[in-house]
């Protein structure tokens, strides 16, 4: 009898074990709220990011496909969300074949801040002039690279917003050039293990802020983050003008050629300011008619009254009716000879295109002018000569800026409510676009469209899909349609450069009425940006058709080279897209997830070839 009961005990005891063992590896693999051991817990990795893990990181070796070095996912691999219980379930059989990695045998470029259509050394060399900045144009290879852009020593994960507006680590963007070039100007400093930005400038040694603020006292009109909201800056530099306007509600395209000024919108993105690499050459910048607010321009070195007065027309397209342009420089305020006639030439061509001065002044050494573009077409009908003429439809149709001969004529000012000014912002946001033409659809379509998107992003993007965005501060929207997408996200601490593929509907127009900024593209080439420039890139059902035209394995070599370590991809598109699309980024070793079956979210690893 003894005997009997010590087995029943021992049995009792196995039970009880086992239960308590079962209990424990299912708290630790769903409970969300368990402190005790957070970094086993699936719920934590839900909703890590990388840097929260590895904070800071430094590859000095490329791990193998074997290396147990490969970064562990904050995301769990190839997992999705069941509606109903909210718990992770297999997203596909392991027997299926496309959820196996593609194999490919992928390369390295041979330098960490690659470009693939500015890099184009062997067609730049074909040039048969470089007068007009031709050099400094796109010229994208026959065929796109498929190699993968290797990280610079000692790579870091960026610091976060807003401390990096004024600090980036130097190992990120290693290129001291401009501290030395630059070093009487204030624009940046090298300061241990960091680049520091002083906030100074060509035009403003004494501070960006007091510059900004002297614009708005000069001219207070322009009342900046309400009348005025979308601002593009030629010759940025570092974009310290750009990083401080977003204090008074006002975005900033700056943008720069990439050339003797090392890397100098490749320190504005690190910084976390929207930048982008384009020059005033031969061709229309990437950007439609009667976009923005203000054009600023503080000894930009454009020299906008050559080339037949050409790069000053290209402003005149892009400035909204009644938008003013800033013009800081030498001609403004000196008065040797040299100067004098640079300023009666733009004195003749701003005349010539019914500019007016509402303003010119000096203060602490240097000046500015700020000139206004017209509003009507009555000023063009009473000119005394025709020059330059006004463009013919032909000539200003949508759409068509990309690889297009910059205009030596002027557009007429639009009419009726398409060429009155938007609302005051933020009302502005979420009012009619100016530029919304009913017979392309219908302001209901709009509406319906905006409600959407500001449920998805709030359901399912914040929400549902795993990514930390307290780590998100540069976001790309690659098919962008109305903006509706950064219309939701407008309240986070980010921005969004708004995409419109050339292939697709012209609405960019709109995304610039509705106080966004974004630029025109065509995706089977690289887009003008450093590697490691984007914490986020999203992609709403553009992939399929866009598949139709060029290589998906180009296309995510891009989006690979575009994205820093630790930053996402999301895709919304049909199955059969993002079955295609997950063996390629599971070969570039990105961890993979979805949810409900139409949303595919991957992020990056450290990992290279």
């Amino acid at each position: 009898m003894t005997r009997n009961i010590f087995q029943s005990r021992k049995f009792s005891g196995l039970c009880v074990l086992s239960i308590l063992l079962v209990s424990v590896t299912i708290i630790l693999l769903t409970n969300d709220t368990i402190d005790l051991f957070p970094y086993l817990s699936l719920s934590y990795l839900r909703r890590s990011s990388l840097s929260d893990i590895i904070p800071a990181f430094t590859p000095t070796s490329s791990p193998t496909n074997n290396s147990s070095s490969s970064m562990k996912s904050p995301v769990s691999q190839n997992r999705v969300v069941d509606d109903d219980q909210g718990l992770e379930l297999d997203w596909l059989n392991k027997d299926n074949k496309w959820n196996v990695s593609l194999k490919v045998d992928w390369k390295r470029c041979e330098s960490p801040d690659y470009m693939p259509c500015l890099d184009n050394i062997k067609a730049i060399k074909k040039l048969k002039s470089k007068r007009n900045m031709e050099h400094r144009e796109r010229h994208c290879p026959e065929s796109a690279p498929k190699c993968l852009v290797p990280l610079p020593k000692r790579y870091k994960v960026p610091l976060p917003w807003p401390q990096s507006r004024d600090m980036i680590w130097y190992d990120n963007a290693p290129h001291p050039k401009l501290v030395e070039y630059k070093k009487d100007q204030n624009w940046i400093r090298k300061s241990g293990t960091f680049f520091v930005f002083p906030g100074g400038g060509t035009q403003f040694k004494d501070g960006v802020i007091h510059y900004i603020n002297y614009i708005q006292k000069t001219l207070p009109v322009l009342e900046w983050g309400k009348k005025v909201r979308v601002v593009l800056d030629v010759g940025c530099g570092v974009a310290s003008f750009g990083g401080t306007l977003l204090d008074k509600n006002v975005i900033t395209m700056s943008f720069a050629p990439k050339d003797e000024h090392e890397a100098q919108i490749q320190f504005a993105l690190e910084r976390g300011i929207p930048a982008t690499l384009a020059v005033i050459g031969t061709q229309k910048l990437p950007f439609p008619d009667n976009s923005y607010d203000v054009i600023h321009c503080a000894r930009c070195r454009v020299h906008w009254h050559g080339y037949g007065g050409k790069p000053l027309l290209e402003l005149n397209r892009i400035l909204r009716p009644g938008g003013f342009f800033v013009w800081s420089a030498t001609p403004v305020y000196q008065h040797d000879e040299g100067h004098r006639n640079v300023w009666k030439t733009m004195e003749s061509l701003t005349t010539s295109m019914c500019w007016k001065v509402v303003a010119r002044t000096r203060f602490t050494k240097v000046g500015f002018v700020i000139y206004q573009k017209p509003n009507s077409e009555s000023c063009y009908e009473s000119r005394k000569d025709n020059d330059p003429p006004l463009c013919t439809k032909e000539e200003t149709k949508k759409n068509s800026s990309l690889y297009t001969p910059l205009l030596s004529c002027l557009p007429k000012v639009p009419v009726g409510p398409t060429g009155k000014w938007p609302s005051r912002w933020p009302e502005r946001l979420t009012d009619r676009p100016v530029s919304l033409i009913t017979e392309q659809i219908s302001e209901e379509s709009y509406r319906e469209d905006t409600r959407l998107w500001s449920g998805i992003v709030s359901d399912v993007y914040l929400n549902g899909l795993a990514i930390n965005w307290t780590r998100i501060h540069n976001v790309m929207d690659m098919n962008a349609g109305y903006g509706g997408f950064a219309a939701a996200l407008i309240n986070r601490p980010l921005w969004v450069m708004n995409v419109i593929p050339v292939e697709g509907k012209d609405t960019l127009s709109m995304i610039f009425d509705r106080g966004l900024i974004g630029i025109y593209h065509d995706w089977c080439e690289s887009f003008n940006t450093y590697p490691r420039s984007y914490d986020l890139l999203h992609s709403s059902f553009l992939l399929t058709n866009l598949s139709k035209r060029c290589d998906l394995l180009e296309v995510v070599v891009e989006i690979d080279r575009i994205v820093r370590p630790g930053g996402y991809l999301v895709v919304q598109d049909t199955v059969e897209m993002l079955k295609k699309l997950n063996p390629i980024l599971l070969s570039l070793r990105w961890s993979t997830n979805v949810y409900k079956g139409k949303f595919l979210v991957g992020l990056k690893s450290l990992w290279r070839p």
